[in-house]
């Protein structure tokens, strides 16, 4: 094997090594396993969580449903699509610190708690679109966006 390929295959592994040394840090400082619960105390591991986890605490839904009911879609495979993809941004824009506060929801997982709203609100939900022909769909969220983090 000549020099510089033994050097390129070195630099290569060195590489990999230390992208794979910083991803599992990243994941065990970050306490990645416990995002792969249902446990709501996952979701206040960041600071800026913590005023909506305590809302949650305070309100009702509480009783009835966990961050992920409300956050990820049904099924094994959208749910955990929908978290790895959350916590990609999540890891991103804590890592920069490109975000603000109070975080925002984006639309893409306003339609995931849309939909939850939807199904267990369904009979409301169906009652109240159908009173209103022609106006379309309703958004639940329009008038109840603090559902589940009232303070």
């Amino acid at each position: 094997m000549r020099e510089w390929t033994r050097s390129l295959l070195l630099a290569a592994a060195l590489s990999v090594g230390v992208a794979a040394g910083f991803g599992v840090y990243t994941f065990l400082y970050a306490r990645g396993a416990s995002y792969m619960t249902d446990d709501p105390t996952a979701c206040a591991n960041c600071h800026v969580m913590h005023a909506h986890y305590d809302a949650w605490v305070k309100g009702g839904h509480r009783h009835v449903a966990v961050c992920n009911d409300c956050h990820t879609p049904p099924g094994f495979v959208a749910k955990y699509f929908v978290k790895a993809l959350n916590g990609w941004h999540h890891s991103e824009a804590f890592t920069t610190g490109n975000f603000v506060e109070p975080i925002r929801i984006k639309a893409s997982n306003r339609r995931v708690t849309e939909s939850a709203c939807r199904h267990c609100h369904q009979d409301v939900v169906e009652a109240m679109d159908g009173t209103h022909p022609g106006v379309g769909r309703t958004d639940c969220l329009h008038c109840h966006a603090g559902v589940g983090h009232m303070q």
